[in-house]
């Protein structure tokens, strides 16, 4: 599965052509729909949500912290780092480009049938991003 983490990482890493060849990139590494935390999410959702990452976020690196493996499973951590340049969705709001730079783990935990990711389990340090955004302000 080493070959499945590092398809991870160099198409995250990547930017988009803006074309079908992001959603083939997808479809050979995830099934359609692929689970993602408990809902069922087509490929083209997750295309939706790599394209306005890099939208948002310029100088995006994707690093393979470290990995495990189970028989039909693979988990991963991820450290990501870019400059934030874009309207940034985030969960609590849209966050106006600040020009910061971040630099943030996240951990997958991956169900692989088939040589493709069927189930994906995301923990992201998503806090840490907007503190170093810059993005919450003190408390109302």
């Amino acid at each position: 599965m080493d070959s499945l983490a590092a398809g991870l990482v160099a198409l995250w890493g990547s930017p988009p052509t803006g074309d079908d060849r992001d959603a083939d990139a997808f479809r050979a590494l995830y099934a359609d729909p692929v689970v993602l935390n408990g809902t069922s999410v087509p490929v083209e959702d997750l295309v939706a949500r790599y394209r306005a990452l890099h939208a948002a976020c310029a100088d995006i690196e994707t690093d393979l912290v470290d990995q495990a493996e189970a028989p039909g499973a693979l988990t991963v951590v991820l450290r990501q780092r870019g400059r934030h340049v874009g309207p940034l969705a985030t969960p609590v709001g849209t966050v106006a480009p600040t020009g910061r730079r971040f630099d943030v783990l996240g951990i997958d935990l991956l169900r692989v049938a088939g040589g493709r990711i069927t189930d994906i389990w995301v923990v992201a340090d998503e806090l840490g991003r907007l503190l170093q955004l810059d993005a919450l302000g003190p408390p109302a």
